[in-house]
């Protein structure tokens, strides 16, 4: 084992690891782990030892703690101990002990490698079996592609590195009996109330009396779906590129073309994710392809829109203002849609009236102060410039095309309960600029 270690750790990591760099192993004190420190030290790999003490056993805990403490002395290396208060931890995060374990864990892993001036990889000591037993679970709760790919070799996101997926929960069996190695049991491994023990002592035990190369073959499988993995991702990226229009700040999808692709739920759920919606949402989005105008769904940062032939995806605002009051000397407007510079001037021979739909001029004499500048509202009429009868906002939204979002981003400016301006749209005709006119007010709005 000891060889085949040697040249597997060099293959798969030698070419991905800095020349100047720092390993960390993770300790508890098991098996698994005081066979990675002894690998690692037979092949003259240097290390430093991190012990976390979850405080879950009691007094098991600490005898945990003081184990690990005389591997250091034995191998010669630095140590790192950290006592977790996990059960406070879970409770104030109403989260199971495990996961509460393994955030805490990973956590401070992170700051270790912070806090680190030369680059810092974390070794943890996952096997096959520990593979199998992901694919399994994952398998069983529910996953796409990459839950049946198992655990990574190599984390290059986190900087962690797991050399021992090729081996055997038996094979570090045999290797810690061949050369003698103590380690401790976590008397909580017996226990099936947690859904790992219960598929590791229960149900592949079962499973292998059945097939007895399984671990093998399963070995195998995740190999293959490791490939087919990557194929999966690119054809992915290509439906992406060819569905997916950025627009502004939004994601415009057309649905006609949607609809026409082959694994259609997969294809929803792939592009859907990356804007917070879960995989128990996708049949919701199916149906918002057939929806009337105007349906909507939302994950907790998104929202999808059904506008026409498009899906439109934007992010959800946590601005809460819905007004501003606009007093005479502001010059200044900052909103949740941008902002708004005032100014007042003379009309003299040069003045040219702008035609930008987000540059307005109005006779000063019209306005009427405080003005305020709010989200439209059902209701709300105007006159549209160079119209004589006044126009309701949503007739007017619909001649000018505006999609569901467009039209949640509108505001306008009132004076005297009348409005003034459809904010980058359109003024009222009542305050235009007509010959009689001596001074000017000019708005412009920077979106």
């Amino acid at each position: 084992m000891l060889e085949q270690f040697k040249i597997n750790f060099q293959q798969q990591f030698g070419q991905l690891l800095p020349k100047e760099f720092k390993l960390i192993v993770a300790v508890s004190g098991g098996v698994d782990s005081v066979v990675l420190l002894d690998l690692l030290f037979q092949i003259q790999q240097p290390f430093l030892i991190a012990h976390c003490n979850f405080q879950l056993r009691g007094e098991e805990s600490l005898r945990d703690e003081s184990f690990v403490k005389n591997l250091a002395k034995k191998y010669s290396c630095e140590i790192l101990i950290r006592k977790f208060e996990t059960e406070h931890y879970a409770q104030a995060n109403k989260i199971s002990i495990q996961v509460a374990a393994r955030n805490l864990r990973y956590e401070w892993f992170a700051e270790l490698q912070k806090n680190e001036k030369t680059p810092t990889y974390i070794l943890t000591a996952h096997h096959l079996n520990d593979n199998i037993e992901t694919v399994f679970i994952n398998f069983c709760r529910g996953t796409g592609i990459d839950g049946l790919t198992g655990i990574s070799s190599f984390d290059k996101e986190r900087r962690i590195i797991r050399p021992l997926l090729n081996f055997t929960k038996q094979s570090l069996m045999n290797y810690a009996s061949t050369k003698g190695l103590q380690f401790v049991e976590d008397s909580t491994n017996a226990l099936n109330k947690y859904t790992r023990n219960s598929f590791r002592n229960q149900i592949l035990p079962l499973i292998q009396e059945q097939f007895a190369q399984a671990e093998e073959n399963i070995q195998t499988n995740i190999q293959r779906l490791n490939e087919v993995s990557i194929i999966y991702h690119d054809s992915i990226k290509l439906y992406k590129k060819s569905l997916i229009k950025k627009v502004g700040e939004e994601f415009h999808i057309p649905i006609l073309k949607l609809k026409k692709s082959q694994a259609l739920s997969t294809i929803v759920w792939e592009m859907f994710k990356d804007f917070d919606f879960t995989s128990h949402q996708v049949s919701e989005i199916i149906k918002l392809l057939d929806a009337k105008n105007g349906s909507y769904i939302q994950s907790p940062t998104h929202q999808i829109l059904n506008n026409r032939n498009w899906l439109i995806i934007s992010v959800l605002s946590n601005k809460q203002n819905s007004f501003f009051v606009i007093e005479e000397n502001c010059r200044l407007v900052e909103f949740d849609e941008g902002k708004l510079y005032i100014e007042k001037i003379q009309l003299n021979s040069n003045f040219k009236i702008s035609t930008s739909p987000d540059i307005i001029t109005l006779d000063a004499k019209s306005i009427t102060y405080p003005l305020m500048l709010r989200k439209w509202k059902t209701g709300d009429y105007f006159y549209p410039l160079g119209m004589k009868k006044k126009q309701k906002l949503s007739r007017f939204f619909i001649n000018q095309k505006l999609t569901q979002l467009q039209k949640e981003k509108v505001w306008v400016i009132e004076a005297n309960k009348k409005i003034v301006w459809v904010v980058g749209y359109r003024i009222d005709d009542r305050f235009k600029i007509t010959t009689l006119a001596k001074n000017i007010l000019k708005v412009s709005y920077e979106k």
